[in-house]
């Protein structure tokens, strides 16, 4: 095993912009679109909006925390570094429940919707095989996804082009019916922080960008650039997409039960190709083919994202060091974390779709928390003497404030079985953390710190000779 493993520095920020879209599907606003729109009473815009809004304040966090330390493991490497390895392995713990759902949801939504299409091929050999060949993708490298990855954005970029002209063409275009969706009542409020909620995680891309830091060119100004940006059009794309879809399909009460939330936006697309003289069968066809190789390329970029965190948390050891902190003598990935995660996906087989889902929500959210309270701690307090001016205040205290409320405010609103199994999984940590300082010797902040500044060092020196040269 190399003593300081270090993975290939290619990525720019257009690749990690294409990283982000793809993890973040575009078309990925219809997997939660019956279930917010009947949250919000058919106002499913304005819960994007709050959700944008304290994705803003958060990404800023992002950026503040990446510039400062350009590590894998994103929220976990960032507050491991800034309020100690006991905190950061709480978030990091907590953090990985999120990220490795994430590719098995991907997998299981492949695996139903192709054994709907194809009824005699049965839904396990769709799944095993998107996670053979999305293993084999990560396995070989983040450089060869990323034109995959490209491509298959196009396509939905493409199909959404044709949503929107169709829509226009088809929908009642009267200005009632196109002020309804942005024009909430007291009432909706409630549903509308409910839903939010749920649509954070649409926006979970930029948090994998950062976990990429360590194979990012120029990390400390790419990175920053790249999350920003992911937002801006990530957050442009869900607005545009959710206000066309709640203007042609207005009834949002035809949603009430459970099972047409989950076939909604196929109701929608429905009603467009019918009313656009498109036809309603043929626009189903090009969204499923569209919206599932979407999925795929999820699936490729969460599972990247979840083992660079599991990478971090092994230069930390606290996961075993021999596996995680190794990376691929030839390829320099993290072969064992990814064969790991693929391992643990195998649970897509047969998990419930609905039992995945509830189980994403909560670590994210904790995460968000935990960078906004991060560039308080570490900008504001640790360096306070440089940042007791007015732009200080603003920029490392009142702005990652704001952040960190809303995110608070959006997790006490989550579902209450996201909640139940969350805080299991953070007492099942908590339980693990005491058995590894139990019978280990030597306590967790000296495990990892020297190779982390050493790798930082590292950086800014192949940076400064790569500017010079």
């Amino acid at each position: 095993m190399m003593t300081n493993p270090a993975m290939n520095r290619v990525l720019t920020t257009p690749i990690l912009i294409v990283f982000g879209l793809a993890y973040m599907v575009p078309l990925g606003i219809f997997t939660t679109y019956g279930q917010v729109t009947v949250l919000s009473h058919g106002h499913l815009p304005i819960a994007y909006v709050i959700t944008l809004i304290m994705i803003f304040f958060t990404a800023l966090s992002y950026c503040r925390m990446s510039t400062f330390l350009p590590l894998s493991g994103s929220a976990y490497s960032y507050t491991q570094r800034t309020f100690g390895p006991v905190i950061g392995f709480s978030v990091g713990w907590v953090q990985i429940l999120d990220y490795l759902f994430l590719p098995i949801v991907n997998y299981v939504v492949l695996g139903l919707y192709l054994h709907e299409a194809f009824p005699a091929i049965p839904a396990w050999s769709f799944i095993l095989g998107a996670l053979v060949s999305v293993t084999a993708l990560n396995y070989i490298g983040v450089r060869l996804i990323t034109p995959i990855n490209l491509f298959l954005i196009a396509l939905q970029i493409i199909f959404i082009g044709l949503f929107i002209i169709l829509s226009m063409k088809g929908a009642d275009l009267s200005p009632a019916n196109l002020i309804e969706p942005l024009n909430p009542s007291g009432s909706d409020m409630g549903g509308l922080f409910s839903g939010a909620a749920v649509l954070c995680l649409a926006f979970l891309g930029f948090d994998a960008i950062a976990t990429m830091a360590e194979e990012t060119k120029d990390a400390s100004k790419t990175l920053p650039r790249a999350i920003m940006l992911t937002v801006a059009i990530a957050g442009a794309i869900f607005l545009i997409i959710s206000f066309f879809a709640n203007v042609s399909y207005p009834e949002w009460q035809d949603f009430l039960e459970v099972d047409k939330q989950d076939t909604a936006s196929l109701d929608v697309i429905n009603r467009i190709g019918e009313a656009s003289n498109f036809g309603g069968k043929l626009l189903s066809d090009l969204f499923l083919a569209t919206y599932l190789t979407g999925v795929y390329a999820s699936a490729m970029t969460s599972q990247t994202s979840v083992s660079r965190i599991l990478f971090a948390m092994g230069r930390e050891g606290v996961l075993p060091r021999k596996i995680f902190y190794n990376l691929h003598p030839r390829f320099h990935t993290p072969h064992l974390a990814l064969v790991c995660v693929a391992a643990f996906s195998l649970i897509s087989l047969f998990i419930p779709l609905s039992l995945v889902a509830s189980m994403i929500s909560f670590g994210a959210l904790v995460a968000f928390t935990a960078v906004n309270a991060c560039v308080i701690k570490s900008h504001l307090f640790t360096q306070a003497k440089e940042n007791y001016n007015l732009k200080g205040f603003l920029s490392f205290g009142l702005l990652p404030l704001i952040g960190m409320c809303l995110t608070t405010w959006l997790w006490i609103n989550l579902d209450i079985h996201a909640m139940t199994i969350g805080l299991l999984w953070f007492v099942l940590g908590i339980s693990y953390l005491i058995y590894i300082t139990k019978f280990f010797k030597h306590p967790i902040p000296e495990i990892g710190h020297d190779e982390i500044d050493e790798i930082i060092r590292a950086r800014e020196e192949d940076e400064a000779e790569e500017q010079t040269a």
